[in-house]
């Protein structure tokens, strides 16, 4: 995820090709490096449909923010849209959701720049990963990768801001000349439907291919247009026409490598593995550029481990604490935790925050990309849930808001958008569903003891609006536990029927969550609307990254 001059960007505005390269840049992290080799082990050669499909929930999911996004251009929007709809309550659950899958970023990104460090030659680079997790070594070097970026942006975030565009560049051309590099060297077409077929699997695999192989987690650097949109010169253009540059560009790139090392894997090295399930390279493109000895593949590939998940890794640490920031300033988080640097212009609390959390993770969920990948992907589909509840919201409530982007047959698009969030974090398997219900609804009891403190009005009606979010996240991880096994559950819930039950339940929770949404604002719930309710010129203010806004307590 790039990190942007915000200042600056709001005295010239964002050029659309400017937004287009934060979105491309943001999607090409890590993603990149593990999702073509992931994808091909769970899903076999049908790991090509799950980026297809993967692509299409994420444009759905990022064409209802484009909606959002163009009418509140707000640094940081993502996290502040649940209390502008539904109030305090929500907009922590959903603000908290939103940092945790940011935040989570950080480590995962260390994590894959280590994992590519075992294909060097060096002794002691291969030891750093064993059996397909990171060993001890491995650990503290991530730990020192996640470390030394952290104070980088620590001390000043604009220095390292303005390599941006050179990074794009870099990032985007190392993947595209190790495709060409893969293609040429021979290509197996019989790999595409020997050993069990193009679905070798099964559908149910490509499915959770989406979400627990990181097709979600490749895409989600559209955040990065919606997040900053706002500055563009026209953001009710930009917003839009970012999102679909940036995401088809990212899908044609993410095919072109999934095709590449299909193709480009020795037959006798997929039949000693007994099919895709037994390809598991620790560094896939490396390893398979060393077996067919592309030597200058593999070093390119080594500089590029090290370019785009720690390139990636300046904006994440920024946004994570920028994320921190609203919290804070909200009085969910110790206000302390919004303290800004006056010389570094940076919240160095809320960065010491993100580096704790950071460390948890290495050292609890942290052996491996796949594992923590997983996991984050579940995470970052709960983040998604409240674009369409949004724009539902907002509908009804806010006709007179001015929308530069109006999303065509949205009351038709968003309950759809929703049911395919609520089936993509259902894909991505039990336990990893349990794990995010858990990460998600701690922020509930938080929400109770802070809005307890402040007094006022009633938790009862504080928390009515909510409801439905809680009940979502319990009622998907009961239908996960107790669903096929094909997605990790129990199987007392047949295959077909889960899904069937996932997708006609969401369409049931979306309802509910607007219609909460219009009677929290019967009941003057929400924060003020900034946008309608700005001052005087009635525009809304665009505060810099650091810059506190008024704290809004729900009366």
């Amino acid at each position: 995820m790039h990190v942007v001059d915000m200042s600056a960007a709001n005295r010239k505005g964002l050029s659309l090709f400017a937004l287009i390269m934060i979105g491309l840049g943001s999607i090409f992290g890590s993603g990149w490096l593990f999702g073509a080799g992931q994808a091909a082990q769970v899903a076999g050669p049908a790991a090509l449909v799950a980026w297809v499909i993967g692509a299409v929930f994420i444009g759905m999911i990022a064409m209802t923010y484009a909606e959002v996004g163009a009418a509140y251009p707000l640094p940081g929007a993502m996290a502040r849209f649940g209390s502008i709809s539904h109030g305090p309550v929500l907009g922590f659950v959903t603000g908290w959701a939103v940092w945790i899958a940011t935040a989570s970023l950080i480590p995962i990104e260390a994590i894959a720049g280590t994992q590519y460090m075992s294909s060097w030659s060096f002794g002691w680079a291969r030891g750093l990963v064993a059996d397909g997790s990171l060993t001890g070594t491995g650990m503290a070097t991530a730990l020192l990768l996640t470390v030394a970026l952290w104070l980088a942006c620590y001390w000043s975030v604009e220095l390292l801001a303005r390599a941006n565009n050179l990074l794009t560049l870099v990032k985007f051309a190392i993947p595209v000349l190790a495709v060409g590099a893969l293609i040429a060297s021979g290509f197996h077409t019989d790999n595409f439907t020997a050993h069990g077929g193009f679905a070798p699997n099964g559908w149910s695999a490509v499915l959770t291919a989406v979400t627990a192989s990181g097709v979600v987690f490749a895409f989600n650097g559209f955040q990065a247009v919606v997040n900053l949109g706002g500055n563009a010169k026209n953001p009710g253009r930009a917003i839009p026409l970012a999102l679909v540059g940036a995401l088809s560009l990212g899908l044609v790139i993410y095919l072109a490598l999934q095709i590449a090392f299909l193709g480009a894997v020795p037959p006798e090295r997929l039949a000693e593995a007994g099919g895709w399930n037994g390809i598991n390279f620790a560094s896939p493109f490396a390893d398979l550029a060393k077996l067919l000895m592309l030597h200058w593949v593999v070093t390119m590939l080594q500089f590029g481990a090290f370019i785009s998940p720690n390139g990636a890794n300046i904006g994440n640490v920024a946004s994570a604490a920028y994320l921190a920031q609203n919290l804070a300033d909200t009085g969910f988080f110790p206000k302390k935790i919004a303290e800004v640097h006056p010389r570094y212009g940076v919240a160095r609390p809320a960065m010491w925050l993100n580096l704790g959390f950071s460390v948890l993770l290495l050292l609890t969920v942290g052996h491996s990309w796949e594992a923590l990948a997983s996991v984050v992907s579940a995470a970052m589909v709960v983040s998604y849930l409240m674009g369409p509840i949004a724009v539902g919201v907002f509908r009804q409530t806010k006709p007179d808001l001015p929308r530069p982007f109006r999303l065509p047959a949205a009351s038709v698009l968003c309950p759809i958008t929703f049911a395919f969030a609520a089936c993509a974090l259902y894909w991505s398997k039990w336990p990893n569903t349990g794990k995010v219900a858990v990460l998600t609804l701690v922020s509930v009891p938080i929400a109770a003891v802070v809005l307890r403190r402040r007094g006022g009005t009633s938790l009862r009606r504080q928390f009515a609006p909510a409801w439905w979010m809680v009940t979502f996240l319990l009622w998907l991880a009961l239908l996960s536990a107790l669903g096929s096994a094909e997605f990790g559950g129990h199987g007392v819930i047949p295959g077909g029927l889960d899904i069937t039950l996932v997708a006609v339940s969401a369409v049931g929770f979306y309802f509910w969550a607007v219609r909460a949404g219009v009677q929290a604002h019967r009941a003057g719930l929400p924060d003020p609307d900034p946008v309608l309710d700005a001052p005087a010129a009635g525009t809304a203010p665009v505060p810099a990254p650091g810059q506190r806004r008024p704290e809004t307590v729900a009366s």
